[in-house]
């Protein structure tokens, strides 16, 4: 059965426009009625992400950032773990951004993410990212004043419209060299996060993944909305679009973010190196001493008689100086 086809462009913040959360469904599910046909639909998109991989890997000219940002429980994980499971390890890396350390303090809020940038090739994942700077930091106003930052930069009121300028250009640096960009925001709802929490509680083998924290940040929830919302007006561009993602069902977000990806990746028209006359023929001629090599179980020992008329091998002959 040929996979379906659904519009991954509604998903995507055009450059220069209003986005309002409230008028993007979280339990969207791209016309996919049976939830069986949008797994089978993951796992064709997995096969071919694996493929691609391969091409970006062995070509070694692009490489691509793929990034996570969400309310906790809305499904990163999740996502992450099953979209990628085809990718090899050798050219894929997952770097998640909790609190900044002391070091990471003491640079520029984007230092910690240049440094895990992924290497021509190969595909790197952020979970969470530079964007907790212009998040979590704006919607708790005390953090940026414990940074140890100027008082005329922590005081100033253009700080976020500032910092989003830096993020553009530092984004559009890194598709100007290579480096293309992809940005996910997987938009779970309220109701669907309490639920997801609860199961967290009820649920022994899930009880590690709740943190009191996380109940009490719901009371900030309309802040985040909003600073979401500021963040995709004032950063998805052509470039680096931002793509808001329905996390209600979790087997649809997995499937939308696998087509976006499994798209980008084939819109760079990539393929295998092409071999040099030259090295074809360096080919050729190692296929010839391959080919003339012996099978060792092919070999058999020469043997001379015995004084008491027995066999015995042969010594090897010294080789002459």
């Amino acid at each position: 059965m040929a996979k379906n086809k659904f519009d991954i462009d509604r998903f995507r913040i055009a450059e220069g426009s209003k986005v309002e959360l409230d008028h993007h469904p979280t339990d969207h599910s791209g016309g996919y009625t049976d939830k069986k046909m949008a797994v089978a639909d993951l796992a064709k998109n997995i096969e071919r992400l694996t493929e691609l991989q391969d091409i970006l890997y062995a070509q070694n000219v692009h490489s691509l950032l793929i990034i996570f940002q969400a309310m906790d429980a809305a499904g990163k994980d999740g996502a992450i773990k099953h979209v990628m499971s085809g990718l090899n390890p050798q050219g894929c890396q997952v770097t998640s951004f909790k609190q900044p350390s002391s070091e990471e303090i003491d640079h520029d809020f984007l230092w910690r993410c240049q440094k895990a940038l992924p290497e021509r090739g190969r595909i790197g994942i952020f979970n969470r990212s530079h964007y907790e700077e212009v998040l979590v930091v704006r919607v708790h106003s005390g953090i940026l004043q414990l940074q140890q930052l100027p008082d005329n930069v922590k005081n100033d009121k253009f700080i976020w419209k500032k910092r989003f300028r830096q993020i553009r250009d530092w984004e559009r640096h890194l598709t100007e060299n290579g480096t293309h960009v992809l940005k996910f925001f997987l938009h779970v709802s309220k109701d669907e996060q309490k639920k997801r929490f609860l199961e967290r509680i009820d649920i022994p083998e899930k009880n590690w993944k709740f943190s009191a924290g996380d109940a009490k940040e719901r009371v900030f929830w309309d802040d985040y909305m909003n600073a979401y919302e500021d963040v995709m007006e004032e950063t998805s561009t052509e470039h680096a679009p931002w793509y808001v993602i329905p996390a209600d069902k979790k087997w649809f977000t997995r499937l939308a973010i696998s087509e976006i990806i499994v798209r980008k990746l084939e819109s760079l028209k990539m393929s295998y190196p092409v071999v040099s006359p030259e090295r074809l023929v360096e080919l050729q001629e190692a296929k010839k001493i391959l080919e003339g090599e012996i099978a060792p179980h092919l070999l058999v020992k020469k043997t001379e008689p015995a004084a008491n008329g027995k066999k015995k091998p042969e010594r090897a002959k010294k080789s002459k100086k």
